[in-house]
Order: C-alpha cells, then structure tokens, then sequence
C-alpha cells in the first residue's frame, strides 16, 4: 500500500483527494487541464430525479475568504447521468467514482440509490441530506435525527455499496445526527456542507442572491467544519470524508489529523481549477517535512 492510499469503508483510493460534488461537474472541463486520473476518486454533481435548472440568478455571490452559492442542484437528471454522464466520466477517468444523490422525498432517495447501485463506475452513494438550497428537501431531511436515521436506513436496503451520508453544519448537534446515521446502517459520513449565509446590496437595498440565503464555502468556514470532523470522530466508528474550505496540502494534513479518512475539495477548484492536481503532487513532500511515513498514520490523531 502506497504512502499516500486509503481506504473508505473498502473502496481503495490511490490518494485522499476528491473534488467535491457540484464543484467538478462530471470532470469534461477539467480533463482538458491535466489527467484527472491522478485524483483519488470524483464526486460527480448532486443527482435529482428529474433534470433541474436550480434557483433564478443571480445565485453566486463573493465573500471575504469565501462565497455564496444558491445554484439549487441543477443537473441533468438521474437517466442522463447514467446514459450518457457517468460512461463519458468512466471513459476519460476510469476509476470508482462516489454518486452523490439528492431527494425531495424517502422514496426519492431510494430510486436514486436503486439506480446508483446498478452502475459499475459507481464505488460510494453520498447521501446528500443537507443542500440549504432547495425548498422542501435537502436539508429538511438532514437537520432531523429522525429523518436523517430513516433516510439511512431506507436507502441500506436497497444497495450493497457504501453508503456515506452527507452531512449539514446547520444543525444544534451534528455529532447525535452522525451517530443516528451510523446506528441505522451508514458505512461513512461527509461533512460538512456549506453553512446558510447571506449578503446584501447596499446600494439596492436587497439581497444579492435571488434567493436571499445561500450556501458559504471557503478558506472561511475550514476552522468549523474541522471541529465538527473532530467532534464527530471521537464519537463514531465509520469513516469520514472531510471537507469545508480547504484548499492547500497544509489543510488536508489537518483534516485528516482531526479525523478525516480522506478529503473533499470544494469551491477551491473555482478559483483554481489545479488545485488537487497540486495538493497531490505536494503531499509526499509535506509528508517527509513532517515526518509522515503513511497518511493514515495521522487520522484522528488529535
């Protein structure tokens, strides 16, 4: 085993680093940059039943060490993503990728998971029960123990491959929900998902999104979602995908050293769109400097 491989719930990556969901796309843009086969594993864009264009613009708005996004999960549907997204990704990366699904509904969150279940490319299902940009789903699901531990179960029995559920920091205590999730069937946990903000325009006296609220991602948010990472890790036994604002191989030593068994990047690819790339090639590096022999030898260590 390489120095820099892990493992997630028996899903082997080459390495911890994987873009995160609805900031890669199906990795078409990105292929034209540099071999994308270098990246542990892709997190393809979150998949709705039915095709979706999101929520009216505008829907990005920049922030101090961060921004703003309402997009809404905009995607192509569930059967253009496997007929024609997922062969095109298999085809240009041809690795295990992670199917991140989102529902509006229990029996949403099944068919999605019946149908992920069935494709080859497909290692991980991520259970995204905490977009805060959908109305009516999403994070409903996702701020309710109950509802998280249902969701959960439900979607067990109707895959054999690891399940993570993805995670909202919108929440009094998300350590109780992580071991909901985990006490009904979870095999992993990511977290977190972007934190609810807002910004306003002075001159116009109104929201700057035009759906008021949207989702803060960034270098801003890291020290939160690593002490949630690290709060959650003491009090389960399943693997976590870390993710909230990273954007350097520093950060990714510290996610993991709070708990991470591998990382998702996010909205630093949109401001570099060769950041994993270089996080990857600067690991083995760092690793020497700090006199890290394996990279799982620093999980939960703190």
């Amino acid at each position: 085993m390489g120095r820099l491989e892990v493992d997630l719930a028996g899903i082997k990556l080459d390495n911890p680093i994987i873009p995160a969901s609805g900031t890669f796309g199906y990795g078409k843009e990105f292929e034209e940059l540099y071999d994308i086969r270098v990246l542990g594993s892709i997190a393809i864009k979150g998949t709705t039943i039915d095709e979706r264009y999101g929520n009216r613009l505008p829907r990005i708005a920049e922030c101090n060490l961060g921004m703003l996004n309402s997009v809404g999960l905009q995607n192509p549907g569930i059967n253009k993503v496997i007929s024609e997204e997922l062969p095109y990704l298999q085809k240009i990366y041809g690795k295990k990728v992670i199917g991140n699904i989102s529902g509006f509904s229990i029996d949403e969150y099944v068919k999605l998971a019946e149908l992920m279940e069935k494709e080859e490319s497909v290692g991980i299902i991520e259970v995204n029960i905490s977009c805060p940009n959908v109305h009516n789903g999403g994070m409903a699901f996702g701020t309710d123990m109950n509802q998280a531990a249902k969701v959960t179960r439900e979607v067990k029995k109707v895959t054999k491959k690891p399940v993570f559920i993805k995670l909202s920091p919108n929440v009094t205590d998300i350590v109780e929900i992580a071991k909901a999730c985990e006490h009904n069937g979870a095999d992993g946990i990511s977290m977190i998902n972007t934190l609810l903000g807002m910004r306003i325009d002075i001159k116009t006296r109104k929201p700057v999104l035009a759906n008021v609220y949207g989702g803060m991602s960034g270098p801003a948010i890291f020290p939160l979602a690593l002490r949630m990472v690290n709060q959650v890790y003491k009090e389960i036994s399943i693997p976590i995908i870390g993710m909230g604002g990273i954007s350097s191989a520093d950060d990714v030593i510290e996610m993991m050293m709070a708990g991470a068994a591998a990382v998702q990047i996010g909205a630093a690819n949109l401001i570099n769109p060769w950041i994993c790339k270089e996080i990857i090639d600067e690991l083995p590096s760092k690793m020497t400097e700090l006199k890290i022999n394996n990279i799982n030898d620093i999980v939960g260590i703190v």
